[in-house]
């Protein structure tokens, strides 16, 4: 994703008064590092399915987004 994806991505789901302009650096880049593993995860399964593996394909995304809860 680009800079500008993100923080449309942000925007449209915050109210006024938390909008980009008003997050912390470390809530950027939280949210930066969310969207990034959710856009891998649906790659993932995406190939995966393709590939004939629904096992892999829910196995793999699950493992990608568990990254954000450690």
């Amino acid at each position: 994703m680009t800079r500008d994806e993100i923080i449309a991505a942000w925007n449209a789901q915050a109210d006024y008064m938390n909008t980009w302009q008003h997050l912390g650096e470390d809530e950027k880049l939280e949210w930066a590092m969310k969207l990034e593993r959710e856009a891998c995860a649906k790659e993932c399964e995406h190939t995966a399915v393709r590939m004939g593996s629904e096992w892999m394909a829910h196995h793999c995304a699950a493992a990608i987004r568990a990254r954000g809860n450690t």
